[in-house]
This record gives C-alpha cells, sequence and structure tokens, in this order.
C-alpha cells in the first residue's frame, strides 16, 4: 500500500512540471544558472541606482531648511539673495559662504551621498587636477577638476540607456527585415540580400567622422548613425529561422484556412523565431557600449562636458600619472560588460532546445 502511494505521488508530480508553460520552464532554467541569475539581479541594481543619480550624487541639496522656510534645490532653481547673499545667480551650495549660512542654528540642508554633481568643478580642491582619491573626492577628480565618482555614475546611466535604445531599434530592424526575407523569399530574399551586402561594404567609421563634421555632436544623431548598421547580423539569424519555420505543418494549415500573411507571421512564426533574438541582447548591449565607449575615446560620441566612460578612459591615457581615472572608469566598464556577458550565458543555456527536458 505504502509502495502504491509513493508511486502515485510520483505520477502525479511528472504533470506538475510539465503542465509549466516553456516561458516559465527557461525561467527556471535560467535561475538554475547562479552566475547569470544573480549577474541579472546586480546589473539590475546598478541601473536602478543609476537613474536615481540626482538622489545619490548632486551639488544641490535635496531639502533646505533656511530662516523657517523650506526650500527644494533639485526641482527649483533659487538665487543667492534667498540664502543672503549678493547676486540673483543661481546659488552654488558648495561655496563657504552660503554652507556657513545654512549651518547657523535653525538652518540646514541634506545633500546627497556625494555633493558632486557630473558638472561640477571643486574650486577649492587642495591639491592640481586631477587630484587624487580624498576625502571630499573618493575617487578623485578628473583633468578638469570634476568629481570622478559623478562622471561614472552619470557615464554609466548614458552608457547603459543608449546601448538599451540602439539594442530595441536594431532588434526591431532586424526582426522586421529578416521576418519578410524569411517568409517571402524569392525574388525579395534575394533583394534584401544584395542590398544588405551593399550596405554592408560601406566604412562606418568614415561616415561617423564625415557627419561629426557637418552636424553638431548628439547622442540622438549617434543613435541613428549606429541604428543604420546594427540590424543587419540579427537580420540573419531572423531570416534563417523563418526560412525554416515557413515550411511547417501548422504554417501550411494557417494558410490552407485562409489566414493573411501578416497573421501568420505575427502569431505564428514570429514568437518561434524569436530564441536567437532573445537570446543575443545582452550581447548586442555589450557591443552598444562598448560602440560608445570607443566613439567618446576618439572624439566622436557625445557632446563635450557630457559624462562619457571613454571620455575618461581618454584622460586616463593623457595623464598617466592619474593612475586612479584609469582604474576605476576600467573597472566600471569591465564589470558591466562582465554582468552582460554572464547574463547572456545564462540566457543562451535557458533557451537551448537540447535542454529544454531538463
Amino acid at each position: 500500500m505504502f509502495g502504491w502511494i509513493r508511486v502515485s505521488n510520483s505520477i502525479k508530480s511528472v504533470p506538475q512540471t510539465r503542465s509549466l508553460s516553456p516561458t516559465r520552464r527557461a525561467w527556471q532554467r535560467f535561475k538554475r544558472n547562479r552566475l547569470g541569475y544573480w549577474s541579472l539581479l546586480v546589473f539590475g541594481v546598478l541601473v536602478a541606482l543609476s537613474l536615481c543619480a540626482e538622489l545619490i550624487s548632486s551639488d544641490r541639496p535635496l531639502v533646505v531648511r533656511y530662516e523657517g522656510s523650506t526650500y527644494f534645490p533639485m526641482i527649483k532653481d533659487y538665487s543667492e539673495k534667498t540664502f543672503g547673499g549678493d547676486f540673483e545667480t543661481t546659488t552654488d551650495y558648495l561655496d563657504p559662504f552660503i554652507q556657513k549660512r545654512l549651518s547657523q542654528p535653525g538652518n540646514w540642508a541634506l545633500f546627497a551621498l556625494n555633493p558632486y554633481g557630473p558638472k561640477t568643478l571643486n574650486y577649492f580642491a587642495k591639491e592640481p587636477n586631477p587630484s587624487a582619491p580624498s576625502r571630499d573626492n573618493w575617487l578623485g577628480t578628473d583633468d578638469r577638476g570634476r568629481d570622478l565618482l559623478a562622471q561614472l555614475i552619470y557615464g554609466f546611466r548614458i552608457s547603459v540607456l543608449f546601448a538599451l535604445a540602439l539594442t530595441v531599434t536594431g532588434v526591431l530592424l532586424g526582426v522586421i527585415t529578416g521576418a519578410i526575407q524569411g517568409f517571402f523569399g524569392g525574388k525579395t530574399d534575394l533583394a534584401f540580400q544584395r542590398f544588405i551586402e551593399i550596405w554592408g561594404s560601406m566604412p562606418e567609421l568614415y561616415l561617423l567622422i564625415i557627419f561629426s563634421a557637418i552636424f553638431a555632436p548628439s547622442l540622438s544623431l549617434l543613435l541613428i548613425l549606429l541604428s543604420l548598421f546594427g540590424w543587419m547580423g540579427l537580420s540573419d539569424y531572423v531570416r534563417a529561422e523563418f526560412l525554416r519555420n515557413r515550411q511547417l505543418d501548422y504554417v501550411r494549415a494557417a494558410r490552407a484556412l485562409g489566414v493573411s500573411n501578416w497573421q501568420i507571421i505575427v502569431r505564428h512564426l514570429l514568437p518561434n523565431s524569436l530564441t536567437p533574438v532573445v537570446t543575443f541582447l545582452p550581447f548586442r548591449m555589450s557591443g552598444a557600449i562598448l560602440a560608445l565607449t570607443s566613439l567618446d575615446f576618439l572624439g566622436l560620441g557625445v557632446p563635450p562636458g557630457t559624462p562619457s566612460l571613454g571620455e575618461l578612459l581618454s584622460q586616463g591615457k593623457n595623464n598617466i600619472d592619474a593612475w586612479w581615472i584609469s582604474l576605476s572608469t576600467f573597472f566600471v566598464l569591465v564589470t558591466t560588460l562582465l554582468l552582460l556577458t554572464f547574463m547572456g550565458d545564462a540566457l543562451r543555456d535557458a533557451l537551448d532546445p537540447r535542454k529544454a527536458e531538463k
């Protein structure tokens, strides 16, 4: 009797495992990869903290209490006269005179954890720039006197958001073009392939140099130029998946029932052809971050004054003695790329059809 109970329990446990959806089973396999799972958590926390960079590193107090009134400098600009100064210019809250006024009895100011913004110059540094890590600047300053920690926080945020935008744009273009080639085939596929061969042979770096000389540098211009070339690699994978899946029985049955081509692509073929798309997402983000960093290093990226990991690497090259610039920037860049690589490896294993029954 006891043996029968054990067998029946084991039989009941099998349908519960198989009742999970393919997405849920893939997520379970992803979680079993501890390195990839914890990389996802750490990367998510870092991105979330960078999105709140103004609350972590800013030269403006979060809240100011002065002579019975409450002020919010993060939201609104206040002149120096508001706090006992002589000018109508925006208050410099790191000015010793302003700090002395705010430290009087009854007055107080709540600063961020790091009281420096990405463009804040430390005019009161005790050492020439670039200055080494100190009590005031935890990671030191760059050659312009800007706080390095603030530069890294804001530069990381710009790099991740730019990489995400470039990845989304490249995926959309790659999926659309690959789906059209693979589904229709024939002359349509042949024309697209010839176009891709011609377009891919164009010198991307030369075009970036030409456009950067004609137009003012901006993230939007850089995003457009890189998006024009970043879709071709993914398009080949989607095309191959559509060419393979369009001959399957469920697609033929849908055509026999009179389902339109658009509905077959969106409802039937696309969901079953997204495995290479999802698998390559972390690696595409890594490539986008490296592309932005490289262009910034060459002076072809973001506008001057924008926090950038590539610009910091260039400063480290130009200031060999300032080891803290290269070391901290290299650490942030390598950590970001490693986290994305571990996530990509775990995602690839989770979506591997050979491991679907494990």
